[in-house]
């Protein structure tokens, strides 16, 4: 939920910076800021203001994982081809189509690059928060396991979640392939 959430955010917010150099010069400053904080360095602020149920894990992975997305996709907004979005002016494409049509396909190839890094970073702060904030998780049961000498528990929970990471990294390839296909088409078409 925390991935999908931040995948949201990060999108659309990346999309309104990377179409605004005026937006892009004010907020830079402040996410270059954010960015640089670790997430669980914050784990005693969002408990404090969430408690330690799921909206402080939800939390911690938003606040994680949003700034691959983001600053990916700022990257690939700016680096649309001028001569396309000057084709569709021309072609007097309106204003939601070229950014359907044109701005958010092109800028999708750099857009995956930042859910796939996020993806692992989302896997990462879900045991991070389970294993220092909460009562459940496989976090959670790892460190259970680990204190109390059960190592064939404690390998099994790792060995879930390089099963959980793989799974998740499998299906967005599947997802990125589907999304992208006409973009290896057209590398393709290029190479030839």
């Amino acid at each position: 939920l925390g991935w999908l959430v931040a995948v949201a955010i990060g999108i659309a917010g990346g999309t309104l910076i990377g179409l605004s150099s005026r937006i892009r010069d004010y907020v830079d400053p402040i996410v270059q800021f954010l960015r640089a904080i670790p997430p669980p360095a914050l784990i005693p602020l969002f408990i404090v203001l969430l408690g330690i149920g799921d909206g402080m894990k939800v939390t911690m992975i938003v606040f994680g994982v949003v700034w691959p997305i983001l600053l990916n996709t700022i990257d690939g907004v700016r680096s649309v081809d001028q001569l396309q979005l000057d084709t569709g002016r021309a072609y007097r494409v309106g204003q939601r189509d070229r950014l359907l049509r044109i701005v958010l396909p092109s800028a999708m190839p750099k857009v995956f690059a930042g859910l796939r890094v996020s993806l692992s970073i989302a896997v990462i702060l879900m045991v991070v928060s389970e294993m220092i904030a909460t009562i459940n998780g496989v976090g959670f049961s790892i460190v259970q396991a680990q204190r109390s000498f059960r190592l064939l528990d404690m390998w099994a929970g790792i060995l879930l979640l390089g099963i959980l990471g793989f799974s998740l990294n499998a299906a967005l390839g599947v997802v990125e392939k589907r999304v992208l296909r006409w973009h290896r088409g057209a590398m393709g078409s290029r190479e030839a």
